[in-house]
C-alpha cells in the first residue's frame, strides 16, 4: 500500500495517476490537514492529518504501521520528514521525501547555497549576488545593470514568491496596480527595501530574456527514470522530452541526489541556452498537465517503488494544453 501525504494542490492529479497505474488490489491512501475531500476522495482511503509537522510525523508513523502501509510519500514537508528517516526505517516503512538526506534540502531550499553549489558542479545557472541591506542592493544592481536587465528574488522561498524584474522607466505605481506583471522600477523597490525593519536576504541576478522550462521528473537515488518538460507559449503549454533544458535538469537532479517526484526549473538566455533556476524536491503544481503527453509520471513512480511493472507510455508529439477551471461536487 502507498500513502500520499499532503502536498501541492496537484496532489489530486498525482493520486489519480498512481491509482490508474496500480492494480486494484493495491490500496492508495491520501491525507490532508485541511478539508479537502476533492483530493482525499479520489484515493481508496482518505485521512485527515493533524495540524503541525511535529505531531503529524508521529501520527503518520503510527497510522501507517496500523494499516500495513509500506510506502509513505511526503509532500509539502519533505525536509521535516527527511530528518526522521531513521524512525520510518525502524518501523519498517519506506519513505520518499524528494531527497536522499537533509543535505539535499539544505542546498536546494536556500537559493544562495544552491547557486554556489551548481556553479561548483559546473551546472549552468544564473549567477547571483546576495544582499542583506539597501547599500548592498544598490551596489549589486549598479554592477549588473551595466551589462543588462536585472531581477531579484528571496534567498529562500518557493512558487516564485518575491520575484521582481527591474524595469527601467516603469511607472512607480505599476507594481501595485499590476503585481502579476512582476515588474518594478529600481528606485521604488530600493526605497521599500531600505525602509524595511528586517532586511530579508535577497539574490540580485541578471534577467534572462528566454522562456522557462519546468521539468517534472521521477528520480530514484538521483537518477531520472521518466521526465516531461513543460514550456509556456502564450496561454498554452507545450512539452519537450529530449532537449537541452531536460538534459540540464537530469544532470542537476543527479548532482543534488533527488529522489521521488520532483521538479526542476530552467530559463533560457538570449542564445537559447538553458540555465538552472531552482530545484523543487516535490511534485509541481502543473504535473497533471504532463498526462496529455502519454506519460503517466505518478504511475511510473508508484509502480516502480512498489516493485510492479510501470504503465506503458507512448510519447505524443506536438501536444498543447490549456488549464481550465472545473467544478467538483463535494459531499455536504
Amino acid at each position: 500500500m502507498i500513502w500520499f501525504l499532503q502536498g501541492q494542490a496537484s496532489q489530486r492529479d498525482v493520486i489519480l495517476g498512481a491509482r490508474e497505474a496500480l492494480p486494484a488490489a493495491v490500496q492508495v491512501f491520501a491525507s490532508h490537514a485541511g478539508d479537502r475531500p476533492e483530493i482525499t476522495g479520489v484515493a481508496d482511503v482518505g485521512l485527515r492529518e493533524p495540524q503541525g509537522a511535529a505531531q503529524s510525523i508521529d501520527w503518520v508513523i503510527d497510522t501507517a504501521t496500523r494499516h500495513g502501509i509500506t510506502l509513505v510519500v511526503a509532500g509539502r514537508n519533505g525536509a521535516a520528514y527527511e530528518q526522521r528517516r531513521a524512525d520510518f526505517s525502524a518501523a519498517g516503512l519506506a519513505l520518499v521525501t524528494g531527497g536522499m538526506s537533509p543535505r539535499t534540502f539544505e542546498l536546494v531550499d536556500n537559493k544562495d547555497q544552491f547557486t554556489a553549489e551548481a556553479e561548483r558542479a559546473g551546472l549552468a545557472c544564473i549567477p547571483a549576488i546576495t544582499v542583506t541591506d539597501a547599500q548592498q542592493l544598490e551596489a549589486a544592481y549598479q554592477r549588473l545593470a551595466a551589462v543588462g536587465e536585472v531581477c531579484i528574488k528571496p534567498a529562500v522561498g518557493i512558487y516564485g514568491q518575491g520575484f521582481w524584474r527591474f524595469k527601467a522607466g516603469a511607472e512607480p505605481f505599476r507594481c501595485f496596480a499590476n503585481p502579476d506583471a512582476r515588474e518594478v522600477d529600481f528606485a521604488t523597490y530600493h526605497s521599500a527595501y531600505a525602509a524595511a525593519q528586517v532586511h530579508q536576504p535577497m539574490l540580485v541576478m541578471p534577467y534572462l530574456p528566454g522562456t522557462e522550462c519546468s521539468v517534472d521528473m521521477v528520480c530514484e537515488a538521483g537518477e531520472a527514470v521518466a521526465w516531461v518538460g513543460r514550456r509556456k507559449a502564450g496561454v498554452h503549454q507545450g512539452f519537450e522530452r529530449d532537449s537541452a533544458a531536460t538534459a540540464l535538469a537530469i544532470a542537476a537532479a543527479r548532482h543534488f541526489a533527488c529522489d521521488g517526484i520532483i521538479n526542476v526549473q530552467t530559463r533560457d538566455d538570449a542564445q537559447g541556452r538553458p540555465h538552472l533556476l531552482e530545484i523543487n524536491p516535490r511534485y509541481s503544481g502543473g504535473i497533471g498537465y504532463t498526462r496529455a503527453t502519454g506519460i503517466n509520471l505518478p504511475g511510473v513512480f508508484a509502480t516502480r517503488r512498489l516493485g510492479l511493472a510501470p504503465p506503458p507510455g507512448e510519447w505524443l508529439e506536438g501536444v498543447r494544453v490549456k488549464a481550465i477551471t472545473v467544478a467538483v461536487a463535494l459531499p455536504a
